[in-house]
């Protein structure tokens, strides 16, 4: 079999996590060369960027595309779409790859898909077919109907694909590649870094040694008007904690300035004495901090994906991931103190919950790049139905 290109690209910090063990597996494969792409608000510093991270892990990036307009609004969401149509077709025609990967429902991937079809290049799509809320649901199924090669995370999502008219040679049950990182990190008896020490941050510096609550809320953008009041139920809750707490900071989706705003504000005017705040981490590192949480609370789709295989008690806050498959580790509660405050307190009670193997078994990495390796190229498709 000749030689393939595959063009990996990640254009936001969460997708990096999500693909890692594909990247590894690509890298690793003789048969297989790995085009590595980054942009939008995975090149960012306001967000944590991601670069550095891809960089110690020894891999090479072979474009960066600078393509988020400033605004954080809807319109703004449009137009980094856009740019970043233009600047991947660019990218495409120089590096000419044979498949383009893309990942999940971050609104920037729909650029890759768009530009990699209508450019007639394979495109395979990285956990599709699954339920959620946000704008990501219109954005994950658009992405499906363009994608040529399908690799699901769950057997749900496997079956909502076939509905949606895939055809089913093309549909592979791979399991979620971050579950991969997880199974790395699950057995590990403590926490093995100083997260204070390695990745700064801002705020006090509780000590974890008795427990800590992590909190990662992103703002969602059928409901960005409302992402100040949002956040600011949970700061309220956040405050009356006996545990350390632990906050990252929002994705750069519309309503991020509300949520940013609303967390300096309240900074401003309250001590957090047992609150620090992060950009960022390593994939490996964030996953080794939530195994040794006592309950993760927000709404990012990791308390739904590795915190389920890890057995983590999650609080699920609002509708960014309404209807998702979970395990038993999630409480869904809305945007009201006294509910999440009771159920951060039912959780913390919990510490462990048995663990879920809805997005797969940790091998994802292996078996999505054996795949790419051997699939018929093919950028034609006609509905099953």
């Amino acid at each position: 079999m000749s030689h393939r290109k595959i063009a990996v690209v990640i254009t936001a910090r969460p997708s990096y996590s999500r693909v890692k063990t594909v990247l590894k597996a690509i890298q690793d494969n003789p048969s297989l060369e790995l085009q590595l792409i980054v942009a939008a608000s995975a090149l960012l510093e306001r967000y944590g960027s991601a670069v550095n991270y891809i960089i110690n892990d020894g891999f090479e990036i072979a474009a960066k595309v600078f393509n988020v307009l400033e605004g954080e609004n809807l319109t703004a969401a449009a137009k980094t779409t856009g740019i970043g149509i233009l600047e991947l077709s660019t990218v495409f025609e120089n590096l000419k790859p044979d498949i383009v990967v893309t990942v999940a429902d971050r609104f920037e991937t729909m650029a890759t898909a768009i530009a990699a079809s209508y450019m007639n290049i394979p495109l395979a799509h990285i956990q599709g077919g699954e339920v959620t809320g946000n704008i990501d649901e219109k954005v994950r199924h658009a992405i499906t109907k363009l994608a040529d090669y399908h690799f699901v995370a769950s057997e749900d999502a496997h079956n909502r694909v076939l509905k949606l008219g895939e055809e089913p040679k093309m549909i592979f049950n791979t399991g979620c590649p971050s579950i991969d990182i997880a199974k790395d990190i699950a057995n590990s008896d403590k926490l093995p870094f100083d997260p204070y020490k390695i990745y700064g941050g801002v705020g006090a510096s509780p000590d974890l040694s008795k427990g800590y609550v992590v909190v990662m809320q992103h703002p969602v953008t059928t409901e960005y008007k409302d992402s100040r009041r949002h956040v600011e139920e949970t700061l309220a809750v956040v405050s009356q904690l006996n545990l350390p707490v632990l906050w990252f900071w929002p994705n750069v989706d519309a309503g991020a300035d509300g949520t940013s705003s609303g967390i300096r504000s309240y900074r401003e005017h309250h001590e957090l004495n047992h609150v620090h705040f992060f950009k960022n981490m390593k994939g490996d590192d964030f996953l080794n901090l939530l195994n040794h949480a006592s309950c993760l609370v927000g709404n990012s789709s990791v308390g739904i994906r590795e915190c389920a295989y890890l057995g983590v008690p999650v609080v699920n806050i609002g509708t960014r991931q309404n209807r998702r498959e979970r395990g038993e580790n999630v409480i869904d509660v809305p945007y009201k103190r006294d509910a999440i405050y009771k159920a951060i307190q039912n959780q913390i009670k919990i510490k462990k919950t048995s663990k879920s193997l809805v997005y797969g078994d940790g091998n994802a990495g292996e078996k999505i790049a054996n795949h790419l390796r051997q699939l018929p190229l093919k950028f034609h498709k006609t509905i099953v139905y």
